[in-house]
């Protein structure tokens, strides 16, 4: 699961949000400087009372008779690495991996990754000169969101701690069936298991399964640098396969680039926000942008004015608590637009009160804007504005304490507490992963989430909660289930709306789910996949993970919405509890292409707009300036951003896109 933030609200997402888990698919969340996949044990050598061989791709290690284990050493020495590998041990063996064995007089001392059942964490390890263990000791044991943990307290008893066991969630309590749940991620004793190991500056990170994960602290007395091996020990084999490993500490910052379709303007540098609006809030004619704190005046956008006092954020160490998503609308009823903004205290740093707050537009006076609570419950990072109910008038979409909810203002009282309406059982509100549209074609605006979809009633029903609609529109991955706006139109043009989603916003998977209808009208989804992790094959050759922000909108001016979307760089903060957490922080069209020929009958064309701004926890699609093509507005950790499309000509004599 995501080590997000612990929230203050929604108990049951909170505790699900403790956990780490490794990327959804069958590879490494790194993209690997090797991969064993030969049937030579080159560039490794033997160490200890063990045999091993390699056939077919597979490391095979078994104890002499007689001996009490050995090792296979990697040849190349790191200090900061990625390791990777499926592996299998008999009843009786006992395995693990060594990470940075450093020379001593008395033979070597390392980090020990210890995967075996009953006893997976890590420790700090001494060794003799021929391979025999000398001491063992837990690491102490270091949670949250952190590259480097802080020193132990002098005071605390003891060196040692809780090592790494993993923490578990615990007796959850009943709640709804659910389209799909997470995979078991205990030890399987002599089947594969899947492991992914990060040790970088004092943190070692060890994830199991899909969920199983320890974390400890390695301090440099333990062992700063030096080769990774293998451990065969105990009664029975062990078996490694897809051994793949990387130098963490070689990062790599890409040449910029922006599509020729798009013009870049960098509104400003500062992490603030993870959210950006647009609205004509100086009624000048013209639209202006808002991101977090600050107004960015059009048509220049070289000006800005605070609405409440900007803070700068730390992006490797804080969060744009104040901040987490923006929106803007007339939700006062004066005829200016006003601002809200949805925040969370997650992490004890600075800011954040927790809910949704009204920014009333103070109608052109040169101040700071006054701030209402309007909602005080918000549970998910992803929201969408609409008009749900077909009065004119937009409504927050969003999820709260375990609930699907959409809230708007009370026209009577528009600064005090809004009106919440509760459309889903609890237990089907998510962190992430939220949407608007027709599903059943009865006029009618239906909300989608991870879980499904719910059917908006007949007008005058009254009714809460929806009619529910099972269907799996996620997965479990790195993170809790659950993308981010979900997309709802016609992708294939057989007139039937269809869904297109990320999978994990916290891992990877892209997405969409072409609605089908049965003799009787009953509404099912087939999924077909456009992106999934780096080991499988992809639209246009793209992954990328933590594609946590996107929108759709009409980019390339064929009439058919395209799908937007940009990784979260550093979402959760300068650590490598991410997949891939320095990977490019792309921003991604994927132009919506009807094809007879392509699965479902369309295909997703990915173009990238830019490699260093990626997303926040949505994207903002509008024609700022009238021209007719479609401006993209992101706000990230890397600064707040617009991408000014260019007008793009139509091929003389081409036919309409169908």
């Amino acid at each position: 699961m995501s080590l997000k933030r612990v929230y203050l609200i929604a108990a049951a997402s909170a505790a699900s949000l403790l956990l780490l888990a490794p990327l959804f698919g069958v590879g490494p969340s790194f993209k690997p400087d090797a991969t064993v996949k030969g049937s030579s044990l080159t560039g490794w050598h033997v160490l200890g009372q063990a045999a091993w061989k390699a056939q077919a791709g597979e490391i095979t290690g078994t104890v002499k008779p007689g001996g009490e284990g050995g090792w296979l050493v990697l040849d190349h020495s790191y200090q900061d690495a990625g390791f990777y590998a499926s592996f299998r041990c008999a009843e009786g063996c006992k395995t693990g991996v060594l990470l940075r064995a450093e020379k001593t007089p008395q033979g070597m001392k390392g980090i020990f990754v210890s995967l075996t059942a009953g006893d997976v964490g890590p420790y700090r390890v001494t060794l003799d000169a021929e391979g025999k263990e000398l001491t063992r000791e837990k690491l102490r044991a270091f949670g949250g969101m952190t590259r480097i943990a802080t020193p132990l307290d002098p005071n605390a008893p003891g060196r040692g701690g809780r090592g790494g066991g993993g923490r578990g969630r615990g007796a959850a309590a009943a709640g709804p069936t659910l389209p799909f749940t997470r995979p078991s991620t205990e030890f399987r004793t002599d089947d594969w298991n899947q492991v992914e190991i990060s040790i970088d500056a004092n943190m070692v990170h060890t994830i199991l399964n899909n969920g199983g994960a320890s974390s400890g602290v390695a301090e440099d007395a333990d062992g700063k640098y030096g080769p990774m091996a293998l451990y065969a020990g105990g009664a029975g084999e062990v078996k490694f396969k897809d051994v793949s490993y990387k130098d963490l500490g070689v990062r790599e910052t890409p040449r910029e680039q922006v599509s020729p379709n798009f013009r870049m303007q960098r509104l400003s540098p500062f992490y603030y926000a993870w959210g950006a609006a647009a609205a004509d809030f100086n009624h000048d004619g013209i639209l202006d942008v808002v991101a977090g704190p600050y107004i960015y005046y059009g048509p220049d956008y070289t000006k800005k004015r605070e609405i409440y006092p900007a803070v700068v954020r730390n992006p490797g160490t804080e969060f744009s608590t104040d901040c987490w998503m923006t929106y803007a609308a007339d939700f006062t009823g004066d005829g200016w637009p006003d601002v809200i903004t949805s925040s969370f205290s997650n992490d004890g740093g600075p800011g954040g009160d927790v809910g949704v707050w009204l920014y009333v537009n103070p109608k052109g006076e040169s101040r700071r804007w006054d701030k209402y609570l309007v909602v005080p419950a918000v549970q998910s990072e992803i929201a969408v504005l609409r008009d749900v109910d077909s009065d004119g008038k937009p409504a927050l979409v969003y999820m709260a304490e375990g609930f699907v909810r959409y809230a708007k203002p009370d026209p009577a009282n528009p600064t005090g507490p809004w009106t919440v309406h509760t459309i889903s059982e609890k237990g089907f509100g998510t962190a992430h992963g939220i949407g608007v549209g027709d599903i059943n074609g009865d006029g009618r605006m239906d909300i989608v989430n991870a879980y499904g979809w719910w059917e908006h009633p007949p007008a005058g029903a009254n009714q809460e909660p929806w009619t529910y609609h099972s269907q799996a529109f996620s997965r479990f991955g790195r993170g809790a289930p659950g993308g981010s706006v979900m997309a709802v139109y016609d992708v294939n043009g057989d007139g039937l709306n269809d869904v297109v989603t990320v999978l994990n916003a916290h891992g990877y998977g892209l997405a969409w789910f072409e609605q089908k209808r049965d003799a009787a009208g009953k509404i099912s989804f087939v999924e077909h996949m456009i992106m999934d992790d780096s080991s499988t094959k992809n639209a246009g050759g793209v992954t990328f993970s933590e594609p946590h922000g996107s929108t759709f909108a009409d980019v390339d001016g064929d009439g058919i919405p395209d799908f937007i979307v940009g990784k979260r760089y550093w979402a959760h903060k300068d650590s490598y509890l991410d997949p891939d957490p320095y990977g490019a922080a792309v921003l991604y069209v994927y132009k919506t292409v009807r094809n007879p020929k392509a699965p479902g009958g369309a295909e997703f064309v990915p173009e990238l707009i830019d490699n260093w701004s990626g997303a926040g926890s949505d994207v903002l699609a509008v024609d700022l300036n009238k021209d007719g093509a479609m401006d993209i507005v992101t706000s990230t950790k890397l600064g707040t951003f617009i991408f000014w499309g260019k007008p793009r000509a139509k091929a003389a004599g081409a036919p309409p896109r169908k």
